[in-house]
């Protein structure tokens, strides 16, 4: 397939609602932000935010500006949005890290809470970060967290129980990954590309991190504000067709110089 333009992958991001008009509600957004305010850590996602973000009106005005939501405050229900264009922005930003990474020949891991959606987005990238002569990290065998597994497909980290790949948040089976590797002293990634814990928690441990992130996962984009995350890209991160990410994937990888 050719590669889109920006102002066409623009208009497929919307088309496709994986930006513009997205599913997830207002009141979900705003829910997610006042938890997160409130000190509940399932919403941090990894990430240390101690007191420092606790009230939600500053969440909102961060996620307004990185992601792309009303940014009025009495706007409480219905639809909200996520800005193709920063959508796009973020994408060309993690490129330029991608085409470092390659550069360098970087050890990069990847790994996804939304392998319902997003497995093949982080499977062809790593695939291609591979045949540039990248080391894509291979995890210990055998580890566990949250009850379940942590296993490996296409080169992209994964949560399993119950022999199902499960949608999670949880930054537990990153911290399994992380601590895994320094226990056979191996190497910690010098980049991973992730979304949900799995990103906040590579983040909050020092390492370069690129995190797909919705609307309604504030913490992401407060690590970027904050430096922790390298990059957030805003996105709804399950829509109901993955092969929909598919123009988008090409567009990124197009841009690191890895098509």
């Amino acid at each position: 397939m050719p590669i889109l333009s920006r102002a066409a992958l623009v208009d497929h991001l919307v088309r496709t609602r994986i930006a513009g008009d997205v599913a997830t509600p207002r009141d979900n957004n705003l829910s997610h932000y006042r938890k997160l305010a409130n000190g509940d850590r399932h919403y941090w996602l990894g990430i240390e935010l101690g007191d420092r973000w606790a009230d939600e009106q500053d969440v909102l005005a961060v996620m307004a500006e990185r992601c792309g939501v009303s940014d009025d405050p009495e706007h409480r229900h219905g639809q909200d949005t996520i800005d193709p264009e920063l959508t796009v922005d973020a994408l060309d930003r993690a490129a330029a890290r991608l085409r470092k990474a390659a550069a360098d020949k970087q050890r990069v891991l990847f790994a996804t809470g939304h392998p319902g959606a997003l497995l093949n987005v982080h499977g062809a990238t790593a695939r291609a970060l591979r045949d540039a002569g990248c080391d894509v990290v291979r995890i210990p065998g055998g580890l566990t967290a949250d009850e379940g597994y942590v296993v490996q497909f296409a080169d992209v980290a994964v949560f399993e129980r119950g022999a199902s790949l499960w949608h999670t948040h949880s930054p537990a089976p990153m911290t399994a990954i992380l601590d895994g590797l320094e226990r056979n002293g191996e190497p910690l990634p010098d980049l991973v590309f992730a979304d949900h814990g799995w990103a906040g928690c590579a983040g909050q441990r020092g390492i370069d991190s690129i995190g797909y992130a919705d609307c309604n996962d504030p913490a992401l984009f407060l690590g970027e504000a904050e430096g922790i995350m390298a990059v957030t890209i805003p996105l709804d991160d399950h829509v109901v067709d993955p092969f929909f990410y598919e123009p988008m994937t090409d567009y990124l990888l197009d841009a690191a110089g890895l098509r």
